[in-house]
């Protein structure tokens, strides 16, 4: 353990810093929340701002913390209480492994009293995460449980051939057991939760699990202030493997760069560690959770997939990028690899890391949000410099200062551009001489094309001399332009 590094290191998840011991009940949260979640380093003698200001009696202090753990925390823990010197401050370091719980504050009780660490923060586990707890305890995922009033009727046969007999699997009774979307209660098959999230009739999927779906959204800039686009994906979290990219192409730009002759489009982020990413997320969501769901963002300047879940416990971001693979759903993960969406297991992240190095894309960086884990990707430099910043869509600005120099490079990059007027264009006409205020984003929402796409259809038009926008740049509107006299 490198102290110095980590007396330089911010607090998080396995990592908290105390001035003192002048306050121990905190202290018995942080090391249950320690034990509970991940495991953790307690150093106490620090302050808040980087100081050091040292134990002042540190044998004392050390015996008097042995003391309060083996009386306020249950069951039993014996973390390592160590001092050590640095600057000539003697400090105290505790390390707490992760242990098979749930440890709890004895004071507060075996139901209130059970702490998890978010973040740099210790959180009361409530029912959900006490259940996870157990289920962790049990060798059990959440997505094996039985849904009692369920059986094989529940499921949408349809989707279950889709999916699994198109990778050339037998689709049977026999099978869906032994891959876990049928398990035996009761003296009965019923549906496990992995197998209604993933192939339930809809109605049945609904009721039961109305957040295991996946929701899109573009926003104009750096904040969820203004949608550009949104998709809530209904049906099952597999149609999103098909359905997100699509959303994704439609909302982000294409760059290009001509090699030996041949041209080389260049998508604004990185598409196999995007479905490497959404794939990862659909797997380990925590589908126990309610209120929450998987998200797809794409801002002006980065994308964002976030799933419901903190990492499983016993795990940091450290070990996901090491590749240790601890599995939250079983079943799903089970049905993806037969379906050869999952190649080996603790593999993700070095195959997204690598795709991202290989197309010249910035590294993704994963963090813990909550109860939630987010990946975050920024554009490619490529796309950048030919296209410039992705800034928020204004629509006079836009299309008077930048759509006609990037609409110059889109053209090499995205269709053909020809003189005549194409389909999406004579709509946007037909709309404007019937008096309707149509912009590009109903370009983008009638032809299910890209912003760029529909941006450079109407710069276009105004090259030609067959609209104009008149007014103010947020109230005003395009209107048929007249003919010059004498023309």
């Amino acid at each position: 353990m490198n102290i110095p590094n980590l007396l330089n290191s911010p607090e998080g998840k396995t990592l908290e810093f105390k001035r003192d011991l002048s306050s121990l009940k905190p202290i018995l949260k942080t090391f249950v929340a320690f034990a509970n979640t991940a495991g953790g380093t307690l150093i106490v003698g620090r302050e808040d701002d980087g100081a050091l200001c040292g134990v002042a009696d540190a044998l004392r202090e050390q015996e008097r913390l042995a003391n309060a753990i083996a009386d306020g925390i249950r069951p039993a823990m014996m973390p390592e209480i160590d001092t050590y010197s640095h600057e000539g401050k003697t400090l105290l370091l505790v390390q707490v492994p992760h242990w098979r719980g749930p440890f709890y504050v004895r004071a507060e009780g075996a139901e209130k009293g059970v702490y998890v660490r978010l973040g740099s923060t210790n959180r009361q586990a409530g029912p959900e995460m006490l259940a996870e707890m157990q289920r962790y305890l049990s060798g059990l995922s959440f997505d094996q449980l039985p849904c009692p009033d369920t059986a094989l009727q529940d499921l949408d046969m349809k989707r279950v051939r889709h999916h699994l007999g198109g990778v050339g699997r037998k689709v049977g009774e026999r099978q869906l057991e032994t891959l876990g979307v049928l398990v035996p209660y009761a003296g009965k098959l019923v549906v496990s939760y992995g197998g209604l999230i993933l192939f339930g009739k809809d109605a049945v999927r609904e009721h039961h699990f109305p957040d295991a779906r996946v929701s899109c959204a573009r926003f104009t800039g750096t904040n969820k202030a203004e949608f550009l686009d949104r998709l809530d994906i209904e049906g099952s979290v597999l149609d999103a493997v098909d359905e997100v990219p699509r959303f994704i192409r439609r909302n982000t730009r294409m760059a290009a760069k001509i090699q030996t002759m041949r041209r080389q489009d260049i998508p604004e982020y990185p598409d196999i560690a995007l479905r490497e990413v959404l794939v990862n997320a659909i797997v380990h969501a925590d589908y126990s959770l309610t209120g929450m769901r998987l998200l797809v963002a794409i801002y002006s300047d980065r994308m964002e997939v976030q799933n419901p879940g903190m990492l499983p416990f016993g795990m940091t971001l450290d070990d996901l990028k090491s590749g240790v693979s601890r599995i939250r759903n079983r079943v799903i993960a089970r049905v993806f690899r037969e379906m050869g969406l999952i190649e080996q297991w603790g593999s993700g992240y070095t195959r997204i890391a690598e795709a991202c190095r290989e197309g010249g894309y910035p590294t993704p960086e994963w963090q813990e949000f909550g109860p939630a884990l987010r990946v975050t990707f920024g554009p490619h430099p490529e796309v950048v410099n030919q296209l410039g910043p992705n800034v928020p869509i204004d629509e006079t600005a836009n299309e008077t200062a930048n759509e006609t120099v990037n609409d110059t490079a889109n053209e090499t990059a995205n269709e053909p551009v020809n003189d005549t007027v194409n389909d999406r264009q004579t709509w946007f006409i037909e709309q404007v001489r019937a008096g309707r205020a149509t912009t590009a984003v109903d370009i983008v929402a009638h032809w299910n094309v890209s912003i760029i796409t529909a941006r450079r259809d109407i710069a276009l038009l105004k090259t030609q001399g067959l609209i104009e926008f008149v007014g103010a740049a947020k109230k005003g509107y395009y209107r048929l332009k007249e003919p010059d006299a004498g023309r």
